[in-house]
């Protein structure tokens, strides 16, 4: 029998419906600039996607405010530094999950419970399932890939938050708000930052039924080569298989993000 959260499901929008008229040309932009070897004047990008330079004109300048895309000395257009930074973080994003995916698999094999990979989400306020490795139990917890759960209910959510700069995880508490999402889950920011300090210090995060009733969730930190905690490391089990063995679970996810951070340049 599964414990499993309900994942939802989306539904694709037609493409070149009407309503997403502006969303293409808008894409049409950045991948033709982007795949350019050469700045391009608002004259060829006209030609090229066969649009009136009047409608162009104003979604090019959005997209310069935004540093997207960015003008050079003859008004020509070229990559800008939001793209540079987009296309990194893609790139590392993938890094860690391939880095990272045969040692949760054997962080799953060790304790025959489920392993995740969480980073925190876009708008930082929640974090994300990037890959997983499910239990061998029978009775076991499951999540859907690029589902989405509170940091303050999530010992990954505590644990990306113990490894925020102070100001960065201050306007973050700012923004959350303390959903009660089971009787265990913190209510008050004081709380929550008492919890952060904790994952701070001991470098994790043990979370018991704050999530979900009746499970259990460690959490450590996955840092990269600056020192930056770029996901991290969860296994999850049903409380009752969990707790007799808790020193020996914990020990071996810290070790895992460990394992994962060094190859991602940590020293």
């Amino acid at each position: 029998m599964n414990v499993r959260d309900r994942t939802s499901s989306l539904s694709t929008p037609n493409r070149r419906g009407p309503d997403h008229r502006s969303a293409n040309r808008v894409l049409d932009i950045l991948e033709r600039v982007g795949r350019a070897t050469h700045a391009l004047s608002l004259h060829e990008i006209s030609k090229e996607l066969q649009a009136p330079k009047s409608s162009l004109l104003p979604l090019l300048r959005t997209l310069e405010s935004r540093q997207y895309i960015e003008q050079v000395s003859d008004g020509a257009y070229r990559s800008g530094s939001r793209m540079t930074e987009l296309g990194l973080s893609v790139r590392a994003g993938l890094d860690v999950v391939s880095t990272a995916r045969p040692l949760i698999e054997q962080l799953s094999r060790n304790t025959g419970e489920t392993v995740l990979l969480a980073t925190l989400a876009s708008d930082r306020l929640a974090v994300l399932y990037v890959d997983k490795v499910e239990s061998v139990h029978p009775i076991r917890y499951t999540f859907g890939l690029g589902e989405r759960r509170p940091l303050h209910s999530t010992s990954s959510g505590k644990v990306l938050l113990a490894h925020m700069s102070p100001e960065e995880r201050e306007q973050v508490l700012r923004s959350i708000r303390l959903e009660r999402v089971t009787n265990s889950t913190v209510q008050t920011k004081g709380a929550l930052r008492e919890e952060i300090e904790r994952a701070r210090e001991q470098g994790y995060h043990l979370n018991i039924d704050q999530a979900i009733l009746g499970r259990c969730a460690i959490a450590a930190p996955v840092l990269d080569h600056t020192g930056r905690a770029v996901a991290a490391c969860v296994l999850g089990a049903p409380k009752e298989r969990a707790q007799p063995q808790l020193p020996r679970l914990t020990r071996a996810v810290i070790d895992t993000a460990a394992a994962i951070s060094a190859r991602l340049g940590h020293r």
